[in-house]
């Protein structure tokens, strides 16, 4: 569907630790082995091991706080799930009104940089996929939200964490889990059906779901977007964020064709898109050959060549969340199943300039990307799309959140994470 290194450690002990967990895994790059069922979950394993994803998981203990109504044809819940060292994801859970016979697909917002619930790509993306009849999930990413110390959005406090490498990993390592756990939440849930459960991430969720969606085996379908670009040594994505995607990237390098390995492994478990702006910087080393030959790699160690691994790009356009777009949002539409929506439907349903509504409706946009270029110029699919008020979409009041941040914060993370990481079994995994 195409259209037209160097790994940094903190300290000398770390680079020796994991050095030494490299032999261990393999004496030759997992790309040099052929994927057997065995070795995709050995892989897998490895993959959540050097992240410290729990093995494991813990009880997903789901919780709806209170329920609205946040447009006509849409029902929504505030809820928590629990993810890793005690910490729990506030969340908003979108459904559909009335629910569809039978059970309903799901999709996951996995935000980029400086996102969370409150982005209007979430909120965007809850309101269309429900009327769509899917339920949607859109949850508050690490130190951004009620998952920051100050409860406010575009943090990007996570950035700020110290650590090293170890550390990284444990950041990337929540990412994922957070992941997983929406996937137990939504298969929990009596109205959705669990084999039918995808996720969209954008920018930096482009790379968090690449991570998540080569682990995790219950997502049906996954689609990275504003990124996806899995390159080789020194290239953008070792190069990119520090702690949340650079060294926790660099840490990989045990899988040797890293990103053709990461794929391979999505691919053993169902459909991947990628879809970016041609003009998105991002990108712009990696155009169609790019994705050409990262598709070929991945699908011969998968011993899958018709393995569904689609590719595409916007001419004209940058950074922009494309799962709300026509075409990807046609795709979602066919494998996902989605009720009300058929390839057919999405390709008659009206589009609506992002920049224009959000000024319609008060809302701001990132001003970094805020741009016609950018996000301020997206074409989304879908109308009638009511704005909404910051604390529509919070799941506690100002006094519940602060009787529970302990629970919640980034802060409150990393000072478990960094406990954990001074116990003498931590000491002998690191």
């Amino acid at each position: 569907m195409a259209a037209a290194g160097v790994i940094g450690f903190d300290h000398p002990r770390s680079l020796a630790i994991v050095m030494a967990s490299l032999l261990l895994v393999s004496s030759r790059p997992a790309s040099a082995e052929p994927l057997t069922a065995a070795r995709v979950a050995a892989l897998r394993a490895q993959v959540r091991a050097n992240f410290f994803v729990p093995d494991p998981l813990p009880p997903v203990d789901g919780k709806t706080h209170r329920r609205f109504e946040p447009a006509p044809g849409v029902t929504a819940e505030a809820v928590t799930y629990a993810t890793e060292l005690g910490m729990r994801v506030p969340a908003i859970l979108y459904l559909p009104k009335p629910l569809p016979k039978g059970h309903i697909p799901a999709f996951i917002v996995v935000d980029g940089h400086g996102g969370d619930k409150y982005s209007w790509y979430s909120y965007y993306a809850g309101i269309v996929f429900a009327r769509a009849g899917a339920a949607v999930l859109t949850y508050d990413q690490a130190g951004e939200g009620e998952r920051s110390a100050t409860r406010e959005s575009h943090t990007r406090e996570h950035d700020k964490l110290e650590g090293g490498v170890t550390m990284a990993r444990r950041l990337a390592g929540l990412m994922i889990t957070d992941v997983m756990q929406a996937v137990s939440y939504l298969a929990s849930r009596p109205e959705i059906d669990p084999a039918r459960i995808g996720a969209g991430g954008y920018s930096m969720g482009s790379f968090v779901l690449a991570l998540a969606g080569a682990v995790e085996p219950r997502l049906r379908a996954c689609v990275m977007v504003g990124g996806g670009n899995l390159d080789g040594p020194g290239g953008y994505w070792d190069k990119s964020k520090k702690m949340c995607q650079g060294l926790p990237y660099q840490s990989l390098a045990f899988l040797g064709d890293r990103g053709a390995v990461l794929y391979a492994l999505q691919v053993s478990r169902g459909p991947i898109m990628i879809w970016n702006g041609r003009a998105d910087s991002i990108v712009a080393k990696a155009q169609d050959p790019f994705f050409v030959e990262l598709r070929t790699r991945a699908r011969a160690l998968a011993g899958r060549p018709d393995a569904v691994f689609e590719f595409g790009f916007t001419d004209g356009t940058g950074h922009r969340p494309y799962f709300l777009t026509r075409p990807v949002v046609t795709w979602l539409a066919a494998e996902l199943a989605l009720p009300n929506w058929s390839a057919a439907t999405v390709r008659t349903l009206p589009e609506i300039r992002i920049g224009d509504w959000a000024r319609a409706h008060g809302l701001a946009i990132d001003a970094s990307l805020a741009s016609e270029e950018r996000e301020g110029g997206t074409l989304a699919v879908g109308d009638n799309v009511p704005g909404f008020q910051r604390e529509d979409l919070s799941v506690f009041t100002p006094a519940e959140w602060e009787a529970r941040k302990e629970t919640l914060t980034f802060s409150a993370w990393a000072a478990a994470a960094s406990a954990a990481d001074h116990t003498p079994a931590a000491a002998g995994r690191r």
